[in-house]
């Protein structure tokens, strides 16, 4: 797949250009979480289900163009970057050891160590190709 080089002034341009999914996934999310919260009123599992496919479908327009932009060096976003493979580690880890057993308080201390190296690995690296990519957009637009 051949990328478009982003003009040095403008937003990048996803594959599906002139479609904006993203937006629109973002758009139907919101309606889902806003249907959600209308039927939990009457009960929560009566809205459970669109407010979670909701913020799911908000979540994953919103990461969608927070990637993209980063990569393209137009904004930096790489606090949220960082953190939300953090979030997915630690939640996989307790979950997954609550499957089994009782998952003891002491395993979300005892996980804080690795969640905050991968988070600085994470970072660090996501900030370097934010950094590249910013220079590159730079340079492009001064030709």
């Amino acid at each position: 797949m051949l990328e478009q080089p982003p003009s040095p002034d403008g937003r990048p341009q996803a594959p599906w250009h002139p479609l904006p999914l993203s937006e629109l996934l973002i758009f139907v999310g919101a309606i889902g979480v806003a249907v959600g919260l209308i039927r939990s009123k009457d009960g929560l599992s009566a809205g459970l289900a669109p407010l979670l496919a909701g913020v799911g479908a908000v979540l994953i327009g919103t990461v969608e163009v927070t990637i993209r932009e980063h990569r393209a060096g137009f904004r930096a976003h790489t606090l949220m970057l960082s953190v939300l493979p953090v979030i997915v580690f630690h939640t996989a880890v307790v979950l997954i050891v609550a499957a089994f057993t009782v998952a003891p308080r002491a395993l979300t201390y005892g996980l804080l160590p690795l969640d905050v190296a991968l988070f600085a690995v994470l970072y660090k690296l996501l900030r370097a190709r934010y950094v590249d990519a910013r220079r590159e957009r730079t340079f492009a637009g001064q030709r």
